[in-house]
C-alpha cells in the first residue's frame, strides 16, 4: 500500500471526525500516513465506540489526538490549536482542515414548533461560520503548510428546497460561499479551499432528516450506478485533493454523488 504522506510530517486537523464522512475521511488520511487531530461533540454514552474507532487509527502507524469539545467555543478552540502545535513539533503542518459538522436544526418553516431565528443561527454558526473560524486561526498561528487544503461537505440541498431542511439549506450556501472567498484570500498564503458535494448517503445525520427514505430511494434511482454514495467514495476524494497533483484545483464545488446530479 502506498502511504503518501509518511515521510512528511503532514497532519489533518479533521472537524467532525468521529461518525460518517468526517470519520471515513479519517480512516483514509491514515491509511496513507497522515497524522490526525480530531474534533468532535460526543455525548458519554457514544465514547466507547469513539475511542475504539480512534485506537484502529493509531493502528495505522499514525499520531492521533482528539478533543471532545464545542467547534464554536472560542477559547476552546485557541486550546486544542496549542496542543496541536505542541505534538506536531516544529516540522509538522497542517495539510488538511477537513469541516465536517453536522449540528444544524431540522424544523419545518410552519407548524407549532416552526424554525426559529435563533435555531437559523446555531446552524449557521456551527455549519458555516466555524469554517472561517477555524481556516483565519489556523493561519494566524502559522500552522498551514506551504500548500493546505481546506475542504467541507456540502449537498445539493444548498441550492434545493427539502422539506425541513431550510436552517442547513442556507448553512450549505452559505459554507459554499465562504469556501470560495477563502480560496481567494487565503490563496497567495499557499491555501486552496474546495466543498465536496456528496451524494446521499446513508448516515446517522441523514436519517434525522424527515422523509431521508425517500431521499434514499430517489438517489438509488436517478445514480447511473444504481447505488447510493458511501463515506468511504467521499473520503477517497478528500485523499486526493489532498494529494501534490490536486494544487491547481480550488474554488470549487465538486460533486462526489456517482453522477446523480447530471439526472
Amino acid at each position: 500500500m502506498v502511504r503518501d504522506f509518511a515521510s512528511q510530517q503532514y497532519w489533518a486537523l479533521i472537524l467532525g471526525g468521529s461518525s460518517g464522512l468526517g470519520l471515513a475521511s479519517a480512516r483514509k488520511l491514515a491509511e496513507k500516513g497522515m497524522h490526525l487531530c480530531i474534533v468532535h461533540r460526543n455525548a458519554g454514552m457514544e465514547m466507547e465506540q469513539v475511542n475504539a474507532d480512534f485506537e484502529a487509527l493509531r493502528a495505522t502507524g499514525v499520531q492521533v489526538i482528539s478533543f471532545n469539545v464545542s467547534i464554536t467555543n472560542t477559547e476552546k478552540r485557541a486550546f486544542v490549536l496549542q496542543e496541536l502545535q505542541q505534538q506536531m513539533g516544529a516540522a509538522g503542518r497542517v495539510r488538511c482542515l477537513l469541516h465536517s459538522i453536522a449540528k444544524g436544526t431540522l424544523k419545518a418553516m410552519t407548524g407549532d414548533q416552526a424554525l426559529q431565528t435563533d435555531d437559523m443561527m446555531i446552524t449557521l454558526e456551527h455549519m458555516a461560520v466555524s469554517l472561517h473560524d477555524w481556516t483565519q486561526s489556523v493561519w494566524q498561528q502559522g500552522l498551514f503548510a506551504g500548500d493546505a487544503r481546506v475542504l467541507s461537505f456540502t449537498s445539493e440541498g444548498s441550492s434545493k428546497a427539502w422539506q425541513h431542511y431550510a436552517a442547513v439549506s442556507a448553512a450549505k450556501a452559505s459554507l459554499e460561499a465562504i469556501s470560495r472567498s477563502i480560496a481567494l484570500e487565503f490563496g497567495p498564503y499557499g491555501i486552496r479551499a474546495n466543498c465536496l458535494q456528496a451524494g446521499v448517503t446513508d448516515t446517522r445525520s441523514l436519517r434525522m432528516i424527515p422523509g431521508h427514505e425517500q431521499l434514499l430511494a430517489h438517489s438509488i434511482a436517478r445514480t447511473p450506478f444504481q447505488r447510493l454514495t458511501t463515506p468511504e467514495d467521499v473520503a477517497n476524494m478528500v485523499y486526493l485533493l489532498c494529494k501534490d497533483e490536486a494544487a491547481w484545483v480550488t474554488g470549487a464545488v465538486i460533486p462526489v454523488d456517482g453522477g446523480a446530479h447530471i439526472h
